[in-house]
Formats: structure tokens, sequence, C-alpha cells
């Protein structure tokens, strides 16, 4: 049984990250072009061609699965996972573009999903979490996995697998792990049920096992010189696998027996139809099926083109050894046959070019799989904290200092992602251009294609716009990014001594705060006692890509109508009016957030978010509880009436409480972001009852349930408010008592991340400096301190150090 190329399906024009075949008629693939394509196959000439293109957001979609057919829908659904954090239905209906559903839940990346028979949707994450979902409800989060879930596979309707970069695979029964099985090196990447046996898995370290439920490793298929990446199951009951070595390979009794190789870098996914062909995706942006069957084979020249595609590929000499040219042999070596399927053998032809061929034990014959060059970079991807990377760099920074790990994708901004690395590392900022120009040089001839920098899974935030130059002459001002409008940062030039640095995180869009004083070289202390403490600037929560939030209000705002969701229009003219003119004012703010806005906007025209909050799903309230941030941050003179202002956040308050697990967690973090915003500059006593009800409100949330952004949005809320205490403001007992029991629980709860941690032991600091009720801080000093040390020590950081000798000096 010998597969050769069928079909070849050409649309997208980047990666394809996921392949589903459910049918041998249809075909859905998934792109870093954004876009998934509903494949079908035409009855006159069984050719593949577009039925539906999907676009859910302008980000990379990296996981596509099949929902069968029901009485709601009976041509089924697309179901789809991406960098937007975001899992959306498609119907297959044609002339549908739109999503039916959106299950949100998950705060990074969606790299994988899965459909069990009774319609049950598994996804994993970059955010260790794996998710069940029934009824486009979440009912279990599956929390376990120490670094990102890469692979999940819906057993039954009770059971499920999931595979990791921790490079476990663990057994869930309902949310519980019953089993784990250990025994790859590397990440866990694909999963596949194995009839009989159990299943197979495959992982970077370049193997597929084969394992049977109880935790027996049957037997493990090598060949793949890179890592493995997906893995597909024939009727015959044998395996399929795909990877970076350019190849998909077929296992039959243990053995490989036939290699296809791809004129291309990755072949990231492979799936099998019903029929036995097999359907492939890869980094070069195309589609192919190949099958066994010679009655759809293509046509002799389309298989002759094929193989000179191969033929003509370029490889990089990690991926077939380290041999010296000097020593290899001509042509005439290809008369020896292989001994095993897979086999490489480099020679040299007449004209001094190394070529490699490979043995194809079914043809009985060596293949020309390309010629051999000297590798840009790596020649396989890399892992770094569970996410996969084009590079990642040991950076040198001091002698007999273990180097720092510098992880970057060709597709990043270079300016972005050193910025990253130095914030990071708590190094000066005045070091970005020697770490661009690192980054550069080290990924010269590397064809970087323009991509969207990693942005706000729910608003599509990015990194900071150019405000000009960059030290060093680097011009930032004329790029712009394509997807998110985005241009590169630029650090100023001489940041005040007090000021935070403020690096653009990938999920909130605002800064993590730390001293721009080098760690090594703490400033002295002042009279007071207090070196880095008081911190008086609040941060805002304020990057956004408006135009996103605009169109998915709007198109929620559609799918709701016509869904029947409520008889009333969604949108009354005036309504829409009123939008219109609400983000026409936040986006000239937005993009210009140095200039002065001469009017705000009336709290008449705001009223409509609260309108809409009440009337809308909790699902979908999360962009008009994002667009309220936005209203905190930029036209804070609207909120002027302090009654127009309680009536509004009690608003937001009540339409975040949700009992869907999918919708509360967006909508808790979106709020938090939104009373970070509120807590601005200029409060007063006449404040004071509000301020007392937002505390009282948010204290409600247990820190110890809410996720990193989460925790650092919560944190934020409590570091605005000292900075009012040290603005002046003179605060009740009882808003003052809040904000103590919030403070102790966060430093005390704080065990995983610095950044929230850091946070609200400066919020503490400010606290202590403005000598706002001494008796109350006074009372509660040794258990402050008792968790200042504890933290200190969790967290062995300089800034960390600095701050909390400062504030045990003056409690």
């Amino acid at each position: 049984m010998v597969y050769k190329l069928s079909a070849t399906l050409n649309f997208h024009s980047s990666d394809v990250r996921a392949i589903s075949s459910p049918t041998s008629e249809i075909v859905l693939s998934a792109s870093r072009d954004s876009t998934a394509v509903y494949w079908k196959k035409s009855a006159s000439d069984a050719s593949f061609a577009p039925a539906s293109i999907f676009k859910p957001s302008e980000r990379y979609i990296n996981a596509v699965a099949y929902l069968p057919p029901s009485a709601e829908n009976p041509s089924g659904y697309a179901v789809t996972g991406g960098q937007d954090a975001v899992i959306n239905l498609f119907s297959l209906e044609d002339g549908q573009s739109e999503p039916v559903y959106s299950l949100i839940g998950h705060s990074e990346n969606v790299c994988c999903l899965d459909v069990g028979q009774d319609g049950t949707i598994v996804s994993g994450s970059w955010d260790r979490t794996a998710k069940v979902w029934k009824n486009f409800q979440l009912v279990h989060d599956l929390k376990g996995h120490q670094q990102s879930v890469w692979a999940v596979l819906a057993v039954d309707s009770e059971t499920t697998l999931t595979g990791s970069a921790d490079k476990t695979i663990k057994l869930w029964q309902q949310n519980k792990v019953t089993r784990s099985f250990q025994g790859h090196r590397d990440a866990v990447r694909g999963l596949v049920i194995v009839p009989d046996i159990g299943f197979a898995s495959c992982s970077n370290d370049s193997e597929v096992r084969v394992w049977t439920w109880e935790g027996d490793s049957v037997y493990t298929l090598s060949g793949h010189t890179s890592f493995v990446y997906s893995l597909g199951l024939l009727p015959t009951g044998d395996v399929v696998s795909a990877g970076e070595d350019r190849s998909v390979r077929v296992w039959k009794d243990g053995e490989c027996s036939q290699i296809i190789v791809h004129p291309a870098i990755s072949v990231w996914a492979v799936s099998v139809m019903p029929n036995g062909d097999i359907v492939s995706g890869c980094s070069d942006g195309v589609v192919r099926v190949f099958s066994a069957a010679e009655e759809r084979w293509a046509a002799a020249e389309k298989l002759q083109e094929y193989e000179a595609q191969v033929a003509s590929t370029s490889i990089a000499s990690q991926q077939v050894g380290d041999v010296k040219k000097s020593d290899i042999a001509g042509m005439e070596a290809l008369s020896v046959p292989g001994t095993k399927p897979g086999e490489v053998k480099m020679v040299k032809n007449e004209g001094g070019i190394i070529e490699a061929h490979q043995w194809d034990n079914a043809a009985g014959a060596w293949q020309k799989i390309g010629d051999v060059v000297d590798a840009v970079g790596q020649g396989r991807k890399q892992l770094y904290e569970g996410k996969e990377y084009d590079y990642v760099f040991d950076v040198d920074i001091q002698d007999g200092v273990p180097p720092l790990k510098l992880p970057y994708n060709v597709t990043d901004n270079p300016f972005t992602a050193a910025q990253k690395f130095l914030q990071v590392n708590e190094l000066p900022l005045t070091y970005i251009d020697e770490v661009v120009k690192f980054i550069e040089k080290n990924t010269a001839g590397v064809n970087i294609r323009t991509g969207s920098e990693y942005v706000d899974p729910y608003t599509g935030a990015s990194s900071y716009r150019s405000t000009g130059s960059s030290q060093g002459g680097q011009q930032t001002g004329g790029y712009v990014d394509p997807y998110t409008g985005a241009s590169r940062y630029a650090p100023q030039a001489t940041p005040s001594q007090q000021d935070f640095q403020s690096y653009s995180d990938p999920f909130t869009g605002s800064g993590s705060y730390r001293s721009t004083s080098q760690p090594a070289q703490p400033a002295k202390p002042t009279s007071s006692g207090f070196s880095t403490i008081p911190v008086a600037q609040p941060v805002r929560f304020a990057q956004a890509n408006v135009e996103a939030m605009q169109n998915k209000i709007f198109q929620l705002s559609d799918s709701l109508g016509q869904s029947g969701v409520s008889i009333t229009p969604l949108l009354n003219p005036g309504e829409k009016e009123a939008l219109q003119t609400i983000f026409s004012f936040v986006s000239q703010a937005a993009s210009s957030p140095s200039a002065t806005q001469s009017n705000a906007l009336l709290s008449s025209t705001v009223e409509v978010v609260l309108v809409l909050l009440e009337r809308w799903p909790s699902a979908n309230r999360f962009p008009l509880l994002d667009l309220s941030r936005l209203l905190f941050a930029y036209s804070p003179s609207t909120f002027s009436d302090v009654s127009f202002l309680d009536r509004f956040t009690s608003g937001l308050f009540t339409a975040s409480d949700s009992d869907s697990g999918k919708a509360k967690e967006t909508n808790i973090l979106l709020l938090l972001r939104a009373m970070a915003n509120a807590l601005h500059t200029g409060l007063t006593a006449a404040h004071n009852s509000w301020l007392t009800q937002v505390l009282q409100q948010v204290e409600k949330l247990n820190y110890a349930d809410l996720n990193k952004n989460q925790r650092t949005a919560y944190a934020s809320v409590l570091f605005n408010f000292s900075c009012a205490l040290v603005s002046g403001l003179k605060t009740n007992e009882q808003a003052f008592t809040y904000h103590l029991s919030m403070l102790l629980e966060a430093i005390s709860g704080e065990r995983v991340d610095s950044e929230p941690g850091y946070r609200s032991l400066v919020a503490l600091g400010n606290t202590v400096y403005s000598k706002q009720s001494q008796a109350t801080l006074s009372s509660q000093a040794p258990i402050f301190r008792s968790a200042l040390l504890s933290l200190a020590s969790t967290f062995p950081e300089d800034r960390v150090r600095m701050v909390v000798n400062e504030i045990v000096g003056n409690l």
C-alpha cells in the first residue's frame, strides 16, 4: 500500500497549523493567516474547493475540529481556537461566515481542540489548563499541568486525555486526574486513540509512544529526526505521524512503512479521512491529500511536479547530521540500497552540491528530498516555559552568572521581544537597542513576516505606540503592524527617578511595574526612611484596538438578534448613534493619549453601556465591560458627578456577577481593570462612600481563586487607591480597613507570580507612607511584617527586597 499525492488545496497564505477531515468529502484547515477554511469535495471532478472562509479575529488560528450535525444545525460546525483565546463555532451551512457561538474562558492561546462522539468539546491552552464544554457551556476546568496543554483527546463523555509541555500525559475522569503517564523526554504534542490497545502520543523528543490505559508503554515508534507534532489513525489501526522533519510517516506493526516527504519546513498537522486518505497541513500554507487508492492519485504530471518540488527544497544541515563535506561520497553511493525506510544519505553531485536522498522502501529506490545548505538558525522549533519559539538565545550578561534566556519568533517585533526580555529580567530599558541589534544579527537572513504582536485576547490591545525614533537612530515611527495598527515602542529618553517603566502586558495592555533604578544599585534612603516609596502615579489599563472592540460589539448585537435572544431590537438607532460617538471619542484618545481633549463624553451618552449590559446575556457582556475600562481611562470627567459614578460602577459589578463559569472569569478580569482605571487622580473626600462600596465589592472576590491576570488587575486596584492616599486623599476608616484587609490577603496569598505581589507591596508602602490611620496600621504591624518577609522569601528579587526593607523599617 503506497500513498501518493491525490489533491493540493491552495488558499492559505501562511502556515497551516491544524487539520480535520471528518468525512471523505470535507476538510477543515486552520492557519496562521487568521483564517479557517471549510473545503468541500466536488462531485464532478473530485477536487476540493473552499466552501466557506472563517475569520474570527486578526490573530493566528492554531486549532480546528469538527462538531457533527445536529437537529439544530444539520451541516455541523467548524470549531476554531487561536491566539485570541476564544473558541468559535461556525455553521457549515452555505454562506455562514460569523460564529454562531463563542466559548470564552481561556486566558491564553488555544492551541488544541477535540470533539467527542457525543459533541463534547475539549480545548487546551497555553494557560496550562484544558477545558471541557458541553452544550456550549463550560462543565470542567482541568487544572494540573505545570506548562501549556498542547494536546487533548475526548475519550468519552466523562473521560479526557491531555498532553502537556511538562512532558506528562494525564487521564481525567470529569475534572479529576486518575492517572499520569510519564516517559516522553520533551513536550507532548499529539494524541490519538489506538483501538484494542489504548492510545498513542507524540512529542518534541522525536518519538511516538503507544500506551495502554493502565499506564504501560507498549512500544516506541522511532524514526522522526525532529519534533513530532500530530498523529492520525488509519482505518486499519495503523498510526500516522507528522513533524518538523518535513515528513508524514505511516507506521505498520510498529515499523515505518512509508515516509511522505513534503516541500516545506514543517508538517504541522495530519488527519485521516474515513476512506483512509491522509491529509496534511504545512508551513508552506498548503493542504495536501494523499491516497493509497490508485484511482484517487493525482495525474502523472502532478505527481512528477510534486516530486520535483520536494527534490528542489533546501534542507538545513542540522536535519541530516553533522558530516564533513569532504567525506561525502559521489552519486555512485545511491547504487547501494537503503537498509531501512527513511534512511537519509547525502551525496555530492557533479557540480559539488550536496544532495540529500531518502530511501523509499515502498518504491525500492532513493528519493531526492533536497539540497543541503547551512542553516540560518536552529533547524527546529524551541520550547521555552511551555511555549513555542523559533529561537531561544542564551544571553550572557555577566561573567560567572548563568546566561539568560531570550525567546524569539521570526514574526515578532524585535523591539517588543527585547523590551519583554529586559522587563522579565529586571534590566534597564537603556539596553533595548543592544538587545534589538543582537536579535537582528542572530536572525539575519531569516524571512521575517510582519505579523501582529501578542495582543489582549478580548480587545486586541497591542504594545505601546511609537512616539518617534528609538535611540541609536532606529526609526520606528514608520513601522505599523498590519493587524493591530500598533507601532514599535520607543522608550522615553530620560525617565524620572521615581517613574515606573511600563512594559505592555500582553494580556492586559498595562505595564509591569519596576523601579528604573538598577537593582544592584539601590537608592539611598531619605530622611523619612523611604527611597523607592512613594510611587504616586496610578497605573492605567489604557491600551486597546478600538476598531476591533467596536466590531465585536456590533457583531454580537447582530448575532444575538439573529438567534432570537430578545424580541426587542438589540440596538435601536439612538443606541447605535451613542456607541458611534463613544468609539469616535475613544479612538481619538487612544491614538493620541498625550493630547488633551476639549470635550468629554456626556453621561447621557455613556448611559447606553449600562442599558446594554442589563439587556445582553452575561456571556456577551465582555466587550462592554472592556469599553467601560476605556471610558474611565480617557474620559474621567464624564464621571465627575459622584451619583452617576456610583450608578455606573454598580451596573458594572452587577453585570460581571454571572453564574456561568465561562463568562464570569472574563467579566471579573475586565471589571477589575475598569475599577483600576476608575481610581484615577483627583479623588476627594466626596468619593469616600463610593470608594467604600468599590473596595467592599472587590474584597468579596477570593484572591486565591483568581488567575494571574485577574490578580494583577486586583493588585492594581489596591495600588491606585494607595496613590490617592499619597496624593492627599483623606479616606474614611471603613474604606481604609477594607484596603488593608485586601492588601494583607494579596501579599500573604501570592505565591506564584511576583508582579501582582509587587504591586500589592508598593501599594502597602504607599499606604504606610501616607501616615493615615496610624492606629490601625500599628495594630496590624506584626501580621504585615510576617507576610512581607514571606513574600520576600518567595520572590527573592531586588525590587521586592528593597520595598520590603523600607516598609518593615517604617511599620
